[in-house]
């Protein structure tokens, strides 16, 4: 029975991969029942069909609740496309790092809603998983970024595929009740996978109630474009939780997160990209608006800093619990292409209602201006935590 099934996946897999570029086409090796005749306990329940997926899909791809699959490669969903996963489904991904991962490439769309009961669970098929077993979630949309000019598009540092465009309303899909575990592979020094990865992804997308858990890199972060997501849970992610570079101009609602013992920034913010440079006409930086953030460290006496604004980034940071750090912000920019200090004395960049609960500094100014942490923050002391006890029971993992 072993030599046959060896013999069906190969003959699978060839009829599959053959392909013009380097991208295979999308290979499905489905054992069938059949096949899989593997009992558990004593009462003799059959498992679900194993089927494993990867490659570059063409036509909708639709996973099956009856089977049990597991991701061993790439699987890029083509242009025109769209990706359902149903609710309550476990995908497991294989641990072999960087080139494991899904990406919803610009025009496809995923449709992905779990529920607070049957969330869908992304996952490492590592007996003992660990943080960057695989790759994590990749959306590219058609909204702008500020790394290219006009039309032109940017391409992601994993996959090199395309995002980016002029339309801030396009819509990739829909997340709903995910918890995405033990991502992050990494395929260079500079060339990390992320949890959830957001490319120039457009307001029409819907993104809510979505955790990264355990990731060797951010839990998400946002390559420019206009999406507005909710709740979101980011539990030790070994770099920053929330990240956001190349002009992000969306909304963040109701996020919560926590450090572990490896772990950099609760946030860290650019303006732009600065190993690409703000090349957009006119020149415009990331701008977002943030509301109910809660970022917990390890204790002040561990030091840390909270929230990196840098490189001209904008923002609006509305009620934050900003819980056990050295350092609360921290403001880094120039006189130059870099404005960010310019941006607190305009009121672009600013706070309002934050409380500072176990932080030494509440405010470390590292750029060229003057102003003072009032100038910077209103409210001090007016800072509510987002209720993560009732919005996160049930399906995320703390």
């Amino acid at each position: 029975m072993k030599n046959n099934l060896i013999l069906g996946l190969a003959i699978i897999t060839l009829l599959f991969s053959c392909t013009t570029d380097d991208t295979a086409d999308i290979v499905i090796n489905d054992n069938s029942v059949v096949n899989n005749s593997t009992t558990t306990g004593g009462g003799g329940e059959t498992t679900k069909p194993l089927v494993y997926i990867s490659g570059t899909m063409t036509s909708n791809l639709t996973l099956n609740p009856n089977n049990q699959y597991i991701l061993n490669g790439p699987l890029i969903m083509e242009d025109g496309t769209t990706l359902t996963i149903p609710a309550g489904m476990t995908i497991k991904a294989e641990a072999t790092g960087a080139s494991v991962y899904i990406a919803i490439s610009q025009g496809a769309r995923i449709i992905a809603e779990g529920t607070a009961s049957e969330p869908i669970i992304m996952t490492s098929n590592a007996s003992n998983p660990v943080a960057g077993n695989w790759g994590g979630l990749i959306l590219l949309g058609k909204a702008p970024v500020n790394s290219v000019t006009g039309t032109q598009t940017s391409t992601s540092e994993i996959g090199s595929l395309p995002y980016g465009g002029t339309d801030p309303a396009d819509n990739s899909g829909s997340l709903k009740y995910i918890r995405l575990e033990y991502s992050g592979g990494a395929a260079s020094g500079s060339s990390e996978n992320n949890g959830f990865s957001f490319y120039g992804v457009g307001n029409g997308t819907t993104a809510e109630y979505l955790e990264s858990y355990e990731g060797k890199d951010d839990g998400f972060e946002f390559f420019g474009g206009t999406i507005e997501v909710t709740h979101l849970v980011s539990i030790n992610n070994h770099d920053d939780s929330i990240d956001w570079t190349e002009g992000f101009s969306g909304k963040i609602t109701d996020a919560y997160v926590k450090h572990g013992p490896d772990h950099d920034k609760g946030i860290e913010a650019d303006g732009y990209n600065s190993d690409y440079g703000n090349n957009a006409s006119p020149k415009w930086w990331a701008n977002p608006t943030l509301t109910n953030i809660t970022i917990i460290g390890n204790g002040s006496s561990t030091g840390g800093e909270a929230v990196r604004l840098r490189v001209g980034t904008k923002a609006s940071l509305n009620n934050l619990y900003i819980k056990g750090f050295g350092k609360g912000f921290g403001i880094h920019g120039d006189a130059g292409d870099n404005p960010t200090g310019a941006w607190v004395l305009d009121g672009t960049l600013h706070a309002t209602d934050v409380t500072f609960d176990d932080v030494t500094t509440k405010l470390d100014n590292q750029t060229t201006e003057t102003f003072t942490d009032a100038e910077f923050v209103t409210g001090d002391g007016n800072g509510t935590a987002t209720d993560f006890a009732t919005w996160g029971a049930g399906w995320a993992r703390e």
